[in-house]
């Protein structure tokens, strides 16, 4: 919605800046804009003190302009019909279309170069946005397995190269050793460690280690320890 302000150029004008501002920093929004540019221009002088707002913000407007234009000013005095003829008044609509407010950033630069300082906080919001869209790594678990024949007579050579013969992503086969059960039969404990997201410990048993041809030579397979790393 355009905010409306006329004849800044007297009191009751600079009283609208005043009310305006109650509650507020800037003309609109949060940040310093053009509009505040074109009021701070319109008003021929700094606000007194009986205008508290209004004066606070004046010299708000004043130091960000002073840190875009650096050069020594000597101070100038600027005559015009709006001081000399108080019945023309003077109007200031800040209504800005998109466009318009585009063409004006683009024309004019009031804060000059980015600082060390805003630099490297756009630097690092950037880097954050980029490490926000990185896929986080997937745990890992170490996994203690026994393997069971079918009987004494189970070839458990035959038994080990079934099991290490599975291969997919994110699995590794680690250390075995044969443990004797009783009656002559022994069973294959093995170690594996597996990317969380890439490989169920239950779809490893049903789908691969017990099923056709591998269930010639294992009857059964337990997990013993199941452990993050």
């Amino acid at each position: 919605m355009a905010i409306t302000f006329s004849d800044l150029h007297t009191e009751e004008g600079v009283k609208s800046v005043e009310e305006h501002l109650a509650g507020k920093t800037y003309i609109s929004g949060d940040q310093l804009s053009v509009d505040d540019v074109k009021v701070y221009a319109a008003v021929s002088e700094k606000p007194s003190d009986a205008f508290p707002n209004a004066s606070r913000w004046y010299d708000c407007v004043a130091s960000h302009l002073a840190k875009s234009f650096p050069g020594k000013a000597v101070g100038v005095s600027i005559g015009g019909s709006a001081a000399s003829a108080p019945a023309q008044a003077e109007e200031l609509c800040l209504e800005q279309a998109p466009a318009a407010a585009a063409d004006d950033d683009d024309d004019m630069d009031l804060f000059g170069d980015e600082t060390e300082e805003e630099k490297k906080a756009a630097e690092e919001r950037e880097a954050a946005k980029k490490d926000t869209k990185k896929p986080k790594e997937s745990g890992k678990s170490s996994v203690l397995m026994e393997v069971k024949p079918w009987d004494d007579e189970t070839d458990m050579k035959k038994l080990e190269e079934c099991v290490r013969a599975v291969e997919m992503p994110g699995l590794l086969w680690g250390a075995s050793k044969l443990v004797p059960v009783g009656y002559g039969i022994k069973k294959l404990t093995i170690m594996l460690t597996i990317v969380d997201d890439l490989v169920s410990p239950d779809n490893l048993i049903e789908d691969y280690l017990t099923c056709e041809p591998n269930n010639e030579y294992i009857q059964s397979v337990d997990i013993v320890a199941f452990n993050k790393i």
